[in-house]
């Protein structure tokens, strides 16, 4: 049977009881992504001392009386605690699939976690699992002199002059955050990047906040000027470290400080004992100018994949059709193309 949570204090109790998740799955990071209309919750599955979890986004469709669900930004996908072997994941799909129909979703959308074992294994059979693309990740299992060494050239040398003109300190107050925030908001800009990578400065204060991971902002510090040419904002739960957001100052990109602030990161995870540093992957999932930069730092490219399930086809196709999207959009579900 499938449980509904949605207050933090069980969400996160439940979230203690599984072998590992990452801080995409946590309600704190649910509720300061969560736009208007959409309702994050967490499904539960108990069976033999088992349990599977899957964090979404419930959203109505259009005006109707139908839903479907998604998954924050980032990797998210399910997580669990497998203990027994004969474990009837044909059950669990069952009940998963009982719990669409009863509740009138449709369709359900969610990112996977490149670093969380047996996801695909618990959502075969329920839907499609596709890759989509990569993401590149630093080994922190290695020595530090493993990491470097599978560095390009170019960002072995454009780190060490980063370094000769650079300082590297934590983020420390209001003054430190509001710094990072204008960075990132103005590279975002040069960007023209999509409305969705816009935040009011509301949101990074409350990132900051919140309990359930840990933030880092480093800020590369000019050692003439003084200047802070550039910030990266870093996540870390259990034993993944993930690149979240960053920004580099124009008059500073030829220093390239953004990747002195990856090379600092990867020693100090590594000294924490982390074991995964994402630095993710292309914009939009292509391997790109981001990707190229990213795989700069490492040659462990991992699948990016996500899994779509459509519970009711016959509405599926119903909204789609009102909807007018061309039939051979990409997008899922398509209606919301």
């Amino acid at each position: 049977m499938i449980k509904i949570i949605t207050t933090k204090t069980e969400w996160e109790a439940a979230l203690r009881d599984v072998e590992g998740y990452d801080f995409y799955h946590s309600y704190d990071y649910h509720h300061i992504s969560k736009t208007e209309g959409e309702e994050p919750i967490l499904l539960s599955y108990n069976s033999q001392n088992s349990v599977i979890l899957l964090p979404l986004l419930l959203r109505r469709i259009f005006d109707s009386d139908y839903y479907d669900a998604t998954s924050v930004y980032g990797y998210a996908g399910p997580v669990g605690l497998l203990i027994a072997e004969s474990f009837d994941m044909a059950k669990f799909h069952l009940d998963l699939n009982t719990y669409f129909s009863e509740n009138n979703i449709i369709a359900v959308f969610s990112r996977l976690n490149p670093y969380i074992a047996n996801q695909e294994d618990m959502l075969q059979g329920v839907g499609e699992v596709r890759t989509i693309g990569n993401v590149v990740n630093i080994d922190l299992t290695k020595t530090l002199e493993e990491q470097r060494s599978a560095y390009r050239r170019d960002t072995r040398s454009r780190v060490n002059k980063a370094r000769r003109l650079c300082s590297v300190r934590q983020a420390n107050g209001q003054e430190d955050i509001e710094s990072f925030i204008e960075i990132y908001t103005e590279t975002m800009k040069k960007l023209e990047a999509d409305e969705s990578y816009f935040f009011d400065k509301e949101y990074f204060f409350n990132f900051l906040k919140c309990d359930g991971f840990e933030t880092d902002i480093l800020l590369a510090v000019h050692n003439e000027t003084g200047d802070v040419t550039a910030g990266s904002m870093f996540v870390k739960t259990n034993d993944i470290v993930q690149y979240h957001l960053s920004g580099t100052r124009p008059d500073y990109m030829k220093i390239a400080p953004s990747r002195l602030l990856l090379d600092e990161m990867r020693i100090r995870a590594t000294d924490e004992g982390y074991h995964y540093f994402n630095l993710g992957g292309g914009y939009k999932s292509q391997e790109d100018a981001l990707f190229n930069f990213k795989s700069s730092f490492s040659d462990d490219i991992r699948p990016f994949k996500v899994w779509t399930c459509i519970a009711n086809l016959e509405k599926y196709k119903e909204f789609t059709a009102l909807s007018k999207v061309e039939a051979n959009t990409d997008f899922f579900p398509a209606y919301r193309g």
